[in-house]
């Protein structure tokens, strides 16, 4: 037996709280799975955490002691269960991967408690050779918490669970400063002590940390009202390797570039996020819920568009397709409901006493004159009451031996249904290839005036690897969101997996001032190697 971490405070080998793990799929999930797949979906077995044989590097008794230095030796934690919750992220191949007997994981987990003892750390690794992989809540989907080495002795992955919780709130601002290892979930509930929020809600918003979000570039559902997460940052804290910065000075400058832009999106590639400063608001009085349905689609993509560019105020508002809005009623037993067409809007105003309700009476108008149908306000808050819920249902559907993933993008509303079909038409290719019979979902996730975000899921019957049947799958929806215009992430961030991709985006030159960048902040490039820049090429050959 090993010893039971009590960080264990997610799932290791799932999403989220052990306790809600559901160990049966909705009875009209499971019809519609059946009818689209062609087989009644069964219950396999997995391996329990202490069959887990672990790989990678293990630090040498120096390499600890040198740590325990710096942040006693109670905070540098060597034990198999550890170590095996630091192994990667919670994407599904992530998760398929817990499903392996031998896992690769770091050599050791260090808790710092303060700045001084992240820069220690950072100092230590760098002499001693090891690569550093900053650990906030442990939720990101594109690889970049992968123990990778990039050449050094060992990983030494720096959980900044201790740095937490709000140090100031500047009431008359309406700005906050917070250590970047609180989680959402406490972050809002010391907000709501003095009557405000911050309002940043995505679907890890449960577990997720504030410095994992400033690092991704995190959006929120909410993110129509409240903007993006990187909206909302007024100011950084970041100890590197080369020295520590604070950014942020005033609401607005012209004190040159902006350097805080560097590190939002960043992906611990160039140090760690140890403060985050955050524009805040006031607590809502008031919450008005909406649900409209349209006939397909485009016209239910253009109510969205006509909604955004008149400016009236939605927090909330998104558009499942055919797809997902028969999934989303067969969740609730909806079945017979599942099975027709349509596609459904939630919307939700938010706000001081007053200016909710006016705001939704401009955006309902506009939203009939473009043939929306009003529906019950119930399916509006069906989707609020399970918002967080999604990666639940997503881990009962692996054990039972169906691959379902998430992928998204975004694009201008001119070229939106382009990407749409380039992406649609990219996932069924390569499931044909692999001979899989699968379900492509999509919605609209997030609006701007010019443009939009594309979420898609699928769902799939790939047997054997599901992670190797995946790779390829992937591959060919990269390209296609490439061709297409669209960015290669609007919110999940680059990680690994969408490494190979970035410089089609940012292009050659881009990609050399990132790594100019690099080369100043990471001489020693200890930080997170193989996340968010692609090897870099020699003139003889490859890295």
């Amino acid at each position: 037996m090993t010893e039971k971490s009590e960080l264990l405070d997610m799932r290791w080998d799932g999403w989220g709280d052990p306790a809600r793990a559901a160990e049966k799929l909705p009875g009209g999930v499971k019809l519609l799975l059946t009818a689209v797949l062609g087989h009644k979906p069964r219950r396999s077995g997995t391996i329990g955490l202490a069959e887990v044989e672990l790989t990678g590097p293990a630090l040498d008794p120096a390499d600890e002691q040198a740590l325990a230095a710096v942040v006693g030796a109670e905070h540098v934690r060597t034990d198999h269960d550890t170590r095996v919750l630091h192994a990667g992220g919670k994407s599904t191949p992530d998760l398929v991967r817990r499903r392996e007997r031998r896992q690769a994981v770091p050599g050791a987990v260090v808790l710092p408690g303060g700045e001084e003892e992240v820069a220690a750390v950072l100092r230590v690794a760098a002499e001693r050779g090891l690569a550093v992989v900053p650990f906030g809540g442990g939720t990101a989907v594109t690889g970049g918490l992968a123990p990778e080495a990039g050449g050094h002795r060992g990983v030494v992955s720096v959980d900044l669970r201790r740095l937490a919780g709000l140090e100031v709130l500047d009431d008359v601002s309406g700005e906050a400063t917070f250590w970047a290892g609180t989680r959402g979930p406490a972050a809002e509930a010391a907000l709501a002590e003095r009557g405000f929020e911050l309002g940043h809600l995505p679907q890890s918003f449960e577990f997720a940390s504030l410095g994992g979000f400033a690092a991704m570039r995190s959006s929120g559902q909410n993110s129509a009202g409240h903007g993006r997460f990187d909206a909302m940052v007024t100011g950084l804290r970041v100890v590197t390797p080369t020295g520590t910065l604070d950014l942020g000075r005033a609401p607005g400058s012209a004190a040159g570039p902006d350097l805080a832009r560097v590190f939002l999106g960043s992906e611990g590639v160039f140090g760690v996020i140890t403060q985050v400063r955050l524009r805040v608001h006031e607590t809502p009085v008031e919450r008005c819920f909406d649900a409209f349905t349209f006939s397909d689609f485009r016209s239910g993509a253009d109510a969205l568009r006509r909604v955004v560019q008149a400016g009236t105020g939605p927090t909330v508002i998104r558009l499942s397709d055919e797809a997902e809005t028969a999934v989303s009623l067969a969740q609730v037993g909806s079945i017979g409901k599942a099975l027709s067409k349509g596609c459904t809007a939630v919307v939700l105003h938010e706000g001081p006493a007053g200016s909710a309700g006016a705001r939704r009476e401009a955006t309902v108008a506009v939203l009939r004159a473009a043939g929306g149908r009003p529906a019950s306000r119930k399916l509006a808050e069906a989707w609020d009451h399970g918002r967080f819920g999604a990666p639940y249902l997503r881990d009962t559907l692996l054990e039972h031996g169906v691959f379902v993933e998430t992928l998204e993008t975004a694009t201008t509303w001119s070229r939106l249904h382009v990407l749409r079909a380039a992406v649609t038409g990219a996932l069924a290719e390569g499931f044909g290839a692999a001979g899989a019979r699968y379900r492509i979902l999509c919605h609209v996730s997030h609006v701007y005036p010019t443009g939009a975000s594309l979420y898609f899921t699928v769902v799939a019957g790939l047997g054997g690897d599901m992670a190797a049947a995946w790779a390829p799958v992937k591959a060919r929806v990269n390209d296609a969101i490439m061709a297409a215009g669209g960015t290669i992430s609007h919110h999940h961030g680059v990680g690994a997996d969408h490494a190979p991709w970035l410089e089609r985006e940012i292009g050659e030159h881009g990609l050399r001032v990132l790594r100019a960048i690099k080369r100043e902040l990471d001489p020693d490039a200890i930080m997170n190697p193989g996340a968010l820049l692609p090897p870099e090429r020699r003139p003889d050959g490859p890295a």
